[in-house]
Parts: structure tokens; C-alpha cells; sequence
């Protein structure tokens, strides 16, 4: 039965027993991390061989006949930019391979766009006043952090199984020649698992802009980054671009960083000629080339795209578990009670969990005081402020699988908990920190004026003298500490 069905009394004496199965967690001594998406020891294992490739005594020769240990070709080595076509189903003479992380190459396309016209014609993002970027909830909050930093007004879509709102994202850049992208994560989206849909795409292609200089920003990182045996298939957007004329809207992205080594990976972006002319100019300033050896080392260990999905089963065979336990725990735990939802994915790295509303940022503080950090509430928002305060990103890839179990059972635990206190109204309403110092008496009070009323009338009628610690314990369940007290009367 669902918390919200229940009586009071069930419901207090349910708030009883998780309060004391929590004060049990927390004398576990935990020291767990669920808070990024970071592979684990036993799939970074998987690309340890990679590192045999190169050696000294290796041809460090490539099909360009250069020498990868050597300077040139900004646009990567040929043979790692065909594998990077394949992995995003694009021509190799639309691929630029870089350093080790898509998101630096993500940050250079805005940062290119703030100081060089995307289209002739057009203004440098920086100087349009009141800009603006479309940010699909939730999302990546690196994406968001992005765009935030180069001062743009950040508006919301929100998500369905489908992918975004496409009837008001249509909206929006048909009226405001300000907004000048979007952050898609098209196929398994951060957090959510959502793989859009061919609608979506044909849609996004067909897209209008008031503004001329408009980007889909096209972040296809877990495009091959299975954990079902049905995976879901993502129309190509930049052949649906093709057939409505705008290959200049969407700019591709993706990297190795969860396929091989995080931080030591390959990231490639995908682009039409026109955008990658402005790209270009930018990187001949910024580069001379980047790291061609682990280019080479990569091409290597794969020798070609049959040889990259061969190894993502590997991954697969380590990730599936992982999401099957907090999967189960979620049905266990929280499905009976009715107090959250969550999408079952086929494949990412992330389960998106929306906990009872205004309990996210609660339930992430709970279970940081019983040792599981979780990625903060908010996160998957812009400026990491979700309206609900209810979703959570459970990133279940990094910890064994015997902590994760763990680590979802303190989460479940803590989620029960925060919902029965917002039910009960039982989150903290009235506090009064009181501090003793050598040269005087330092009041900190911080309350809810309704109970602020409440509390001084009953105690005023009745000449209750009640101490401040018996208070707090009495409100809080001890969770306050109270450094000096002093009676409630002399606060009044």
C-alpha cells in the first residue's frame, strides 16, 4: 500500500522503523560513491591490452604515411577518423578526431561561436545580447555548465519517452532569433535512458530557426553503450539533415572516455564542411595537433568498428548486473509504497529516479550522512534547480556490485524516509541554533513563521519553560546540534 494511502498512525509507525534502520546504516561506517558515471576497475580492465599495441619497437607509421609520433594532421589520423565515422554513421571528410574528451571539443564549438560568426553574415554569440540555449530536462549538467558559463539564458524543455517537446522547441526558435542551440544526448540520455525517437529526429532536421546561426548540439555518447539484448536504434540525424537541406544544424559528438580509458580515451565530432571551415580556423590557432600515438593505439587495439562493438559486449556483460540490481531494489523497495518513478533503460549509464516531490535534495542529504554520495538534487537541472525537487541520477557503473547492492538499499532507505517526514510534515520547521561565546550571547534562529506563531502562543498560555535541546530532539529526531541552550521563554 502507498504511503499516501496509509493512516497516520501507519505511517508514524513506518517513520519509526526507518528511522531506526537508518541510525543502523549510519553505524555501518559506509564510504560508498554512486555520485559520476565512471566505469568500473572490471571495465577498465577490459582495455588493458590496448596498452601492448605501441611499444618502442613499434611502426609508428599510419595510412597518412606520417609519423604519428610527430606533428600534423589537425584533423586526426585517416584510419581513427573512418572508425569514428562508422561508430556515428557519417563520412570520414565530415570527422575531426581530437585529444581525449568530447567535452572539451563541445566547449570549444560554443567558445568558437562566442567569437566567430557560425554563418557569414551573422553576429559572434557574444555580442547578442540576452542569448539563449535550449537545455532538454533532465540533462547533463556539464552541457549546462557549459553554456551557462558564456552567460546564456538557459531554458528548460522537458522530456518525454519520446525525447524533447518538440512542439516547444519548434516554437521557440521560430519566434527568437536569440536562442542559438540545443543540448541533445539523443540516444540513452543522461540521466533519463531516453532514446529519441524517429519523429524527434526527422523533426529536430526539419527545424526553422529565426536564427541563422542555430545548433543542435548532438551528443550521441552512449551510442553504442548497450545493456539490453533489444537495444534501441536512433534515426541518423545528419541524413535527415540531408534530405531537409539544414546539414549545417547539427554538430556531432562522441569519445572512447567509457570505452577504453577515461581521460586517456579518443573524442571525435562530426560536422557539415561549413561548420567544420569555422572550426577549423579556430584549431589551427588553438592546436597543432593532438595525441596521434593514442589515435594510432586505439585503431590498433579495435583495427575497425566490428572490432568496437565486439568489445562493447564485453562491457555489456559487466554493466547488465549492475543495472538489474537497481532495477530490482527500485521494484522492491520503492514500488510498493508509490513514491517515486524511474525509467527502465536499454542501455547509458544512468537510472533517472524522480523521488517523491520536494524530497531529492533530502533524500541525497540522507544519504550522505549514512556514506553514499549520490549526484546532487538538482543536478539534471539549469543552475541545478529542479521546480520538483524530485529527481535523483543513480549512476550504478563505478562500485562493485556487492556495495552497489549496498548502496541502494541506504538509498531506498533514505528515499522512504524523506517521503514519510514530507507526508508527516516532519522536516524541519522551526530551528534555533544557539551559541555561547566569551563576549556574548549570539542568537541564530531560522523558522517557519507559521509554527513560529504556534510555538510562542502555547508556550506563552501555558508558562512552559522548555529547553531549546529538548526541542530540537523532540522536532528533529536529534539531527540538530546545539552547541549552548538556553530556554525558549528568553527567546521570546
Amino acid at each position: 500500500m502507498g504511503y499516501l494511502d496509509l493512516s497516520k498512525q501507519e505511517l508514524e509507525k513506518e517513520y519509526g522503523n526507518l528511522v531506526k534502520r537508518f541510525e543502523e546504516i549510519k553505524g555501518m561506517g559506509l564510504n560508498l560513491n554512486m555520485a559520476r558515471g565512471k566505469p568500473g576497475k572490471e571495465q577498465l580492465d577490459l582495455s588493458l591490452p590496448m596498452l601492448d599495441t605501441i611499444n618502442s619497437k613499434s611502426d609508428f607509421i599510419g595510412e597518412d604515411k606520417m609519423d604519428c609520433r610527430n606533428y600534423g594532421l589537425l584533423n586526426g589520423i585517416t584510419e581513427c577518423r573512418k572508425l569514428f565515422a562508422d561508430i556515428l554513421g557519417v563520412d570520414a571528410e565530415n570527422v575531426i578526431v581530437g585529444g581525449s574528451s568530447s567535452l572539451n571539443m563541445m566547449f570549444d564549438t560554443i567558445s568558437c561561436f562566442m567569437t566567430a560568426p557560425a554563418v557569414e553574415g551573422c553576429k559572434p554569440w557574444y555580442e547578442v545580447k540576452n542569448r539563449k540555449f535550449l537545455c532538454p530536462v533532465p540533462g547533463y549538467d556539464r552541457h549546462f555548465g557549459i553554456t551557462q558559463y558564456y552567460g546564456f539564458e538557459l531554458i528548460p524543455i522537458p522530456m518525454d519517452d519520446n525525447g524533447p517537446d518538440m512542439d516547444m522547441v519548434e516554437r521557440l526558435v521560430s519566434e527568437d532569433d536569440s536562442i542559438k542551440g540545443i543540448w541533445c544526448v539523443p540516444k540513452y540520455s543522461n540521466p533519463a535512458g531516453t532514446t529519441y525517437s524517429d519523429e524527434v529526429v526527422k523533426r529536430f532536421a526539419a527545424l526553422k530557426p529565426a536564427a541563422k546561426d542555430f545548433r543542435i548540439m548532438w551528443d550521441n555518447a552512449y551510442c553504442i553503450h548497450e545493456i539490453s539484448d533489444t537495444p534501441d536504434v536512433l534515426l541518423n540525424i545528419m541524413d535527415e539533415c540531408k534530405k531537409t537541406g539544414n546539414e549545417d544544424l547539427p554538430i556531432l559528438f562522441c569519445s572512447t572516455s567509457k570505452i577504453t580509458f577515461p581521460g586517456a580515451g579518443v573524442a571525435a565530432m562530426a560536422a557539415s564542411e561549413n561548420n567544420l571551415k569555422v572550426l577549423r580556423k579556430r584549431y589551427n590557432y588553438e592546436i597543432i595537433s593532438y595525441d596521434k600515438l593514442n589515435m594510432l593505439r586505439h585503431v590498433r587495439f579495435f583495427k575497425d568498428y566490428d572490432g568496437v562493438l565486439k568489445h562493447m559486449e564485453k562491457h555489456k556483460s559487466v554493466l547488465k548486473p549492475k543495472f538489474e540490481i537497481v532495477l530490482d531494489t527500485l521494484d522492491k523497495e520503492l514500488a510498493p509504497v508509490d513514491i517515486a518513478s524511474w525509467k527502465k533503460p536499454h542501455g547509458g549509464y544512468f537510472v533517472s529516479v524522480d523521488v517523491f516531490e520536494g524530497t531529492a535534495k533530502r533524500t541525497v542529504a540522507l544519504c550522505k550522512e549514512a556514506g553514499v554520495v549520490l549526484t546532487g538534487a538538482g543536478a539534471t537541472y539549469p543552475l541545478g534547480i529542479d521546480p520538483k525537487d524530485s529527481n535523483i541520477r543513480i549512476a550504478p557503473t563505478f562500485p562493485p556490485n556487492n556495495e552497489l547492492e549496498v548502496a541502494m538499499d541506504v538509498f531506498c532507505t533514505c528515499a522512504r524516509l524523506a517521503a514519510c517526514e514530507k507526508i508527516l510534515n516532519k522536516q524541519t520547521l522551526f530551528v534555533f541554533l544557539v551559541c555561547r561565546l566569551d563576549f556574548g550571547r549570539i542568537l541564530y534562529a531560522v523558522y517557519d513563521i507559521r509554527m513560529y506563531f504556534l510555538i510562542n502562543s502555547i508556550l506563552f498560555l501555558l508558562n512552559i519553560s522548555v529547553s531549546i535541546d529538548i526541542l530540537l530532539k523532540k522536532f528533529y529526531n536529534n539531527s540538530v546540534t546545539v552547541c549552548d541552550w538556553m530556554f525558549v521563554t528568553e527567546l521570546f
